[in-house]
């Protein structure tokens, strides 16, 4: 897999680049200090295709599986996608504003995208993912410092709880911390305990 690398204008090299229209300023002065971590597949259990692309790109056909008509009209969007195989594809440049978590807040601060990267990862909520994704992300999250003063990593759970679900139980939060080699304190009290 090639190096990440982060660049001036918040793009990724070593990653595919595949631009969303899905995205926004973030708010003067604001400190992207926080990566939210997410799980997508579409339809739900289907890897592989370029539904999830399409989606975050406003070309998804609503009518091609019955699934799509839950989500139809959706305009979300990520920075970043690591797939099942381990390619990073990247939306959205770290300087703006995606539109991936929604109604949130993370240590009293509402409105988590606009201070948050957010990364999805190709899987279904609650099931397992890849060894790879595992040391993906992790070197992703690693190419993001040098840039980005992230101070923690949490999951869409853990930002909109009672609402969203993912990445879920199926996600190996203890292999992640492994495999970064940071402090407990880049992540949440409830992920930490369980470790």
């Amino acid at each position: 897999m090639p190096p990440l690398i982060l660049d001036d204008s918040g793009w990724m090299t070593g990653t595919r680049h595949c631009v969303s229209p899905n995205f926004g300023p973030r708010p003067a002065g604001t400190v992207v200090d926080l990566a939210v971590v997410h799980s997508i597949s579409l339809p739900p259990g289907v890897y592989g295709g370029d539904a999830i692309e399409r989606l975050f790109t406003n070309r998804l056909d609503w009518n091609a599986h019955p699934y799509y008509g839950e989500i139809r009209g959706m305009e979300v969007s990520a920075h970043f996608l690591v797939r099942r195989t381990g390619e990073v594809v990247q939306f959205v440049s770290t300087r703006d504003r995606a539109w991936h978590a929604g109604r949130s807040v993370w240590q009293g601060r509402e409105n988590c995208n606009d201070y948050s990267v957010g990364i999805e990862l190709e899987g279904l909520e609650g099931a397992l993912f890849e060894p790879g994704q595992y040391d993906r992300l992790a070197q992703l999250l690693i190419a993001l410092l040098p840039r980005l003063p992230l101070q923690c990593v949490a999951g869409h759970e853990h930002v909109a709880p009672g609402r969203k679900q993912d990445p879920g139980p199926g996600f190996d939060w203890p292999l992640l911390i492994e495999r970064l080699g940071w402090p407990g304190r880049y992540f949440p009290e409830a992920v930490r305990a369980a470790r």
